[in-house]
């Protein structure tokens, strides 16, 4: 691997003794970041090769962050995706600081990627126009399926998505922007976490809610930054450019990159519109006009609507910015229904009184109609946080509450064999005496079936084993008579046996040699047998020869020396004709 999850530089020793929550060895420094060190790391239970994250210890200081950052990474690690990079676990160690104090320092475990940081490609100039598209639809449709599953990035950038060798897109660290963000962490650390303001959106800068557009406005940044090897806002200070997104707009990308299309142009455009509903809405959306640029046609888009904060700061409008006029026809061509009129119907605001007159009477009827209570009001109970305990302590701990405990399993992948993975209602959530708590306890972590992978190739076994959530472990060479150089003959485990998610699996690949032995002194026929048998698969010629005594059907030389020979290579036997 060049470069692991987390930014790059040369590897550094690590005291491969220590461990962390009994089971990840923490190995050498890989990268090192503004919140966080990454390390290579070993997962000594199942083996595998993992990223381990190191929180800096300065966070642990606040209960609330831990609490969230918890959650969030229990959140992350239920999105498996091959675009998304794997949170496997997630906790916090108590470790001894240089001064010889207790510290809290909070974890990750990852999946570990074998690639580049998107950062460090971009910092060797603009990317090709076909490139940059295949690495943003990859960001894309990692982003769709988190916003499906309700989770927000909120830092997208470079730093935080890699390329494999393969040019497979990975990003990372969801959820932890989100744990850093709400909890009370320091402005100074929260700038650090969710990295620099080159990648706000206008609602970010102005401290405002944030949700699945805010993602793709700092998509958009990065599409940005690939086509023209810089970011569309520069300054000084963090200030100055979080002002630029909110008062400034951005220059066309080929007012950079002349190689840029109008098409590109547009998309970009639409991608950093200030305004977040004349943005793209979800990134499906963004994504089908990557796809319809990169084939070389204008997507047919309304522009974004001129914004009043540029209006108001003098920003110059697009006409003045070089909007050619593919872009102008974008507008022509869209077929939004204009309103005309400027005031709503007589009919809406009769209809609006009549709605607050029926209102009113209904609440005069229930008021006059209440009957006193004359019983206490009932205590609410809240759902304590009971995610790792056993079901036992689980149970006892509702019981006192006077909450009535339900004992259910579900597999988990984060979550020890026994110990409860979440609460419905979850935790934090008020009931009545006497109401129900739903359980949920770890059976382990869900089981698959290995995949079939003899006779695939070794670049494809790999993608399938990581498509179907598994690690890939060792290769091994093995001599084979049949199956070619390069192609897998079995895994380790055999195929259909069924094995946690994420565990390592082994891949045995033909090196398409043989092993030939050496046949003098047997008879032609016994040697013959041996080597076109279905083991090794020669092809044999029989020669007579010479000068070499009495006639005999031994074997006296053969054309190949023994060892290691290409399958269906061809050897001749001699043997002496007694002449």
């Amino acid at each position: 691997m060049s470069t692991s999850t987390g930014p790059t530089q040369k590897p550094q020793a690590a005291d491969s003794r220590r461990l962390l929550a009994g089971r990840y060895q923490v190995g050498s420094l890989v990268g090192r970041g503004g919140m966080a060190d990454v390390h290579l790391g070993t997962d000594t239970r199942l083996g595998r090769t993992v990223a381990i994250k190191l929180l800096r210890s300065s966070l642990a200081s606040d209960p609330a962050f831990r609490v969230r950052f918890r959650q969030e990474a229990q959140s992350a690690a239920r999105m498996a995706h091959p675009t998304i990079v794997r949170v496997f676990d997630a906790g916090e160690e108590i470790v001894l600081d240089e001064r010889g104090a207790e510290t809290q320092v909070p974890f990750i475990v990852m999946e570990y990627v074998d690639g580049k940081l998107l950062k460090d490609i971009i910092g060797m100039g603009a990317l090709e126009p076909a490139e940059a598209t295949h690495i943003v639809e990859g960001i894309l449709t990692a982003l769709e399926y988190s916003h499906r599953a309700g989770v927000v990035h909120r830092d997208i950038k470079p730093g935080n998505i890699m390329i494999t060798r393969t040019g497979q897109v990975k990003v990372m660290d969801f959820g932890i922007a989100r744990a850093i963000s709400d909890s009370s962490a320091t402005v100074a650390q929260t700038t650090a976490i969710l990295g620099t303001a080159q990648y706000f959106s206008p609602e970010q800068a102005r401290g405002e809610s944030v949700d699945a557009r805010t993602d793709l406005y700092s998509t958009g940044i990065v599409l940005f930054e690939m086509l023209t090897g810089r970011a569309p806002f520069r300054g000084d200070t963090a200030v100055a450019v979080a002002y630029q997104h909110v008062s400034e707009q951005p220059p066309l990308p080929s007012s950079i990159n002349p190689k840029i299309s109008p098409a590109l142009d547009a998309v970009v455009m639409r991608a950093l519109a200030k305004d977040r509903f004349e943005r793209y809405q979800s990134a499906a959306e963004f994504r089908e006009d990557v796809q319809t640029a990169a084939s070389g046609h204008v997507p047919q888009r309304k522009l974004p609507a001129p914004d009043f904060n540029a209006a108001l700061f003098g920003a110059p409008p697009s006409e003045t910015l070089g909007v050619n006029s593919a872009m102008k026809q974008l507008a022509v061509d869209d077929d939004t229904v204009v309103r005309t009129q400027n005031r709503p119907p007589a009919v809406w605001i009769w209809s609006g009184i009549l709605a607050v007159i029926v209102i009113v009477a209904a609440v005069l009827f229930w008021v006059l109609t209440l009957s006193p209570n004359t019983e206490a009001p009932t205590v609410s109970r809240e759902v304590p946080d009971l995610v790792g305990a056993t079901y036992d302590s689980a149970a006892d701990a509702l019981q006192e509450l006077g909450l009535v405990a339900s004992e259910h399993s579900e597999a988990s992948n984060t979550v020890e064999v026994g110990q409860v993975v979440r609460t419905d209602p979850p935790s934090g959530t008020r009931l009545a005496p006497g109401d129900p708590v739903d359980v949920y306890v770890s059976t382990g972590p869900t089981e698959l079936a290995v995949p079939t992978l003899a006779n695939m190739g070794l670049s494809a076994a790999q993608d399938a084993l990581t498509a179907a959530g598994f690690t890939v472990g060792s290769i091994t060479a093995q001599h084979s008579s049949t199956v070619p150089a390069d192609t897998v003959i079995s895994s380790d485990p055999a195929a259909g046996t069924p094995i946690p998610e994420g565990s390592t699996i082994g891949i045995i690949v033909s090196d398409g040699l043989v092993e030939l032995p050496d046949v003098r002194n047997l008879s032609i026929a016994d040697a013959r047998n041996q080597l076109e048998g279905a083991e090794l698969g020669l092809r044999v010629t029989v020669s007579r020869t010479d000068g070499c005594g009495e006639a005999s059907d031994k074997v006296v030389n053969q054309s190949l020396a023994p060892g290691t020979v290409p399958q269906r290579s061809e050897i001749t036997l001699e043997y002496c004709d007694g002449t």
